[in-house]
């Protein structure tokens, strides 16, 4: 039995790595290292509990909030303020988008508080709902849409005309 639960296990975590990387690397401000240390220590925290999936109900969803609660802890104890210029990977090449706006996107979601970019990660690029978007970050759906809007207007102000002279290509 123990060999079929690692086996799903295995199974499960060869195809979520590649959507919690591209998440971590939006929360992480394009910092590829940063990322791929989040997602093995949410691939970790998962195998310590796959036994008990049965109680998670979605394991991918689950994967999610311990990936945003990994990075909320990180940016909690991280003790500088070192930038790393690291590009992320296959964002500006993926098809369907223009390279330089997904770039300058990136850039100004990167300099957002660390809660700003989580919840505007969850809400517009995972497509969450207010209530599981307040439950990753454990805290209340009203917190949620007020930082929702102030984070999209910090967002607005950092891009300020720039994101109009992308669009108008």
């Amino acid at each position: 039995m123990r060999n079929v639960q690692t086996q799903a296990y295995l199974e499960f975590a060869r195809a979520r790595t590649g959507p919690l990387y591209r998440s971590a690397c939006l929360l992480a401000g394009g910092d590829t290292h940063l990322a791929e240390d989040l997602v093995q220590e949410t691939l970790g925290r998962m195998y310590l509990v796959w036994g008990r999936t049965s109680k998670l109900g979605n394991p991918a969803a689950y994967a999610q909030t311990v990936l945003v609660r990994a990075f909320l802890t990180h940016r909690r104890r991280r003790s500088s303020a070192e930038r790393p210029i690291a590009e992320p990977p296959d964002l500006a090449s993926a098809p369907g988008g223009d390279a330089a706006l997904r770039i300058t996107l990136l850039e100004a979601l990167a300099r957002l508080a660390p809660k700003d970019r989580v919840v505007l990660v969850l809400r517009y690029w995972e497509d969450r709902s207010i209530e599981e978007t307040a439950a990753a970050m454990d805290t209340t759906p009203g917190a949620i849409r007020t930082r929702c809007v102030r984070a999209l207007g910090r967002l607005r102000d950092e891009l300020g005309g720039e994101l109009a002279d992308l669009i108008a290509h």
